[in-house]
């Protein structure tokens, strides 16, 4: 089953509008070589590289020559593997008469936003891809009451929601997480013990939609700040871990300014929790956290927004989520419950923040105002309902 992607295929289109190279990046197995097959669908001439192939490492050998004749849409995947690609390509994107254009796939990793922010300065566009979103597996709106609740139980990875059943899911999901660890890891460069590096994954997934305490972490794994922080770093940098960066203002209050921690993929976060079905998730104290970190990464993925935080003052104000759309303030609270209300706390980051407008998302099905700028906003309408927000501020 292939499941259309046109919000990830329009930004590779608007970004080769203005650049002659763009960089699909974010977690392996999230579609990235599908994504570049359907792009590739609608050209003339195409080239394929892929450097997990021997043969395709070796045609690379010597790039200049290898690249220099070639016109039309060139992909080369996992492009972070040879990083001496980069050098080639700032010569090769210089070139006045170049009849090519250069999409690159990479997993997420600091190898390949270095090569490319060192040499690739301003001729290369980046697009974030992560897994499914509910736009694209819902493509025509809510059709079932089941449709989210399975991408978020599964989380977006396509094999991974694609799966015959839960167990199934699970097994990947489960694969996955050694995978990445034992061999992803440590092909980034990174020689850290997986044992260790799942701990900390683990752990985590427990703290998922908390401020960042880089004491305690590492109290618990009886190690450094530092060596948390570089872990941390490491997940955040592979797109398995969200830190959401605080908002703070001169507003004569004090606001926390660590960031909070997520779990990005709401199929991993429940692997790491050991939550293999809709019952184990529902009787478990993190449910509302997981459904929180579900819609943040709903709104995110779908709208393409960069600049995104989360505000909270130590005396218990608090926005799970701000970002800014054509110049005004909006605010999203998450709340899994069937009929949220308004709040002290929500009232006072609406008038503190100046924000426009303040939405609850909740996993019901109807959307209602609840006062001047705040309203409930079903889960289920975040795709349309961002399109028509961004169609109108732009």
């Amino acid at each position: 089953m292939l499941i259309d992607r046109p919000q990830a295929i329009r930004r590779v289109a608007d970004s080769f509008r203005v650049h002659p190279a763009v960089a699909i990046v974010g977690p392996r197995q999230c579609g990235k070589s599908t994504l570049a097959r359907m792009l590739a669908a609608n050209e003339q001439e195409v080239a394929f590289f892929d450097l997990e192939r021997a043969v395709d490492q070796r045609r690379l050998q010597s790039p200049e020559q290898a690249l220099s004749p070639l016109t039309g849409l060139v992909v080369i995947d996992e492009v972070q593997r040879q990083p001496a690609l980069f050098e080639t390509l700032r010569v090769l994107l210089d070139r006045p008469d170049s009849q090519a254009r250069f999409l690159l796939l990479g997993s997420a990793s600091p190898i390949l936003a270095r090569n490319t922010s060192e040499t690739l300065a301003g001729r290369m566009g980046w697009v974030d891809l992560s897994g499914f979103d509910i736009g694209e597996v819902c493509p025509e709106g809510l059709r079932e009451a089941t449709d989210w609740r399975i991408l978020w139980r599964r989380g977006g990875f396509p094999r991974s929601y694609l799966a015959p059943d839960d167990t199934a899911s699970a097994l990947w999901r489960d694969d996955f997480l050694r995978t990445f660890l034992e061999r992803d890891v440590p092909q980034l460069g990174i020689s850290i013990p997986a044992d260790a590096l799942r701990r900390f994954w683990t752990m985590t997934a427990h703290y998922q939609g908390q401020v960042w305490n880089a004491a305690e972490f590492a109290r618990a794994l009886g190690a450094s700040q530092a060596t948390a922080r570089r872990y941390l770093d490491i997940l955040s940098g592979a797109y398995m871990v969200r830190m959401l960066p605080p908002w703070h203002e001169n507003l004569k209050k004090r606001q926390v300014k660590a960031p909070k921690i997520y779990v990005r993929d709401a199929g991993l976060l429940h692997a790491l929790l050991e939550l293999p079905s809709a019952e184990a998730l529902f009787g478990h104290p993190k449910v509302g956290a997981s459904f929180e970190g579900f819609a943040i990464e709903q709104i995110l993925s779908h709208s393409g927004l960069r600049t995104a935080s989360f505000w909270a003052t130590h005396g218990g104000a608090e926005l799970d989520l701000m970002v800014t759309i054509g110049g005004r303030r909006y605010g999203f609270e998450v709340k899994h419950s069937d009929a949220p209300g308004t709040t002290r706390s929500m009232r006072v980051a609406v008038q503190d923040l100046q924000l426009e407008h303040l939405w609850i998302v909740y996993p019901g099905d109807e959307a209602y105002s609840l006062d001047e700028r705040i309203a409930a906003l079903p889960i289920g309408a975040i795709p349309r309902f961002l399109d028509d927000l961004m169609r109108e501020r732009r």
